[in-house]
């Protein structure tokens, strides 16, 4: 573990324990990994879109503050749950836009390693959204996987370690989760 991968545990954990200073050194240390990943998730955003990339990282740190209970295990847990933050922002604001339309054409959406190959979110990432949803009513490890990797952009590696299964485990079930994935959306 790198030094600053060591700093970012010992702060999140610090942090857990209360030690508010904490997330005040923390944020300047995972700020910039929170700015990529929202721009990687607007890069595909519709032209006009309102929100942006400076605004996604803030209404997620807005709501990272806010959140309690979390046993923060490592960097890579803490960029896990900071994707799922950012997924959920930019869902709600795609149904604020009233955008998702029932019963219209099939939408393709290609499940590649990062939401980098999303193309036009909005009413996919909805459709996605209820399809991640779906699956994790099945199997909660395999929705938790995309979410991850698709998501998160963590490595197999990294996914591996945030759910404390091999990465053999990881392969197999980004694999059937991306299938039934795509499954579910081609209906």
């Amino acid at each position: 573990m790198d030094s600053q991968t060591a700093q970012v545990t010992r702060l999140l954990r610090a942090w857990c324990g209360g030690d508010r200073a904490a997330l005040e050194q923390l944020m300047p240390l995972v700020y910039q990994e929170l700015r990529r990943m929202a721009r990687r998730y607007m890069q595909k955003e519709q032209p006009g879109n309102t929100l942006q990339a400076t605004a996604l990282v803030n209404e997620a740190y807005l709501r990272l503050v806010d959140v309690t209970g979390v046993q923060w295990q490592d960097r890579a847990h803490f960029f896990a749950i900071s994707a799922q933050i950012m997924r959920r922002i930019l869902v709600d604001a795609a149904r604020a836009r009233g955008s998702h339309k029932r019963g219209g054409e099939v939408v393709r959406v290609d499940l590649n390693e990062s939401v980098d190959a999303l193309p036009e979110l909005d009413s996919r990432l909805v459709d996605l959204d209820e399809a991640l949803e779906s699956l994790a009513q099945f199997d909660p490890r395999k929705a938790k996987v995309v979410e991850l990797r698709f998501f998160g952009g963590l490595s197999v590696r990294e996914t591996a370690e945030v759910l404390k299964i091999s990465p053999e485990s990881v392969k197999r079930d980004w694999k059937f989760a991306r299938a039934w994935l795509m499954h579910e959306l081609s209906r």
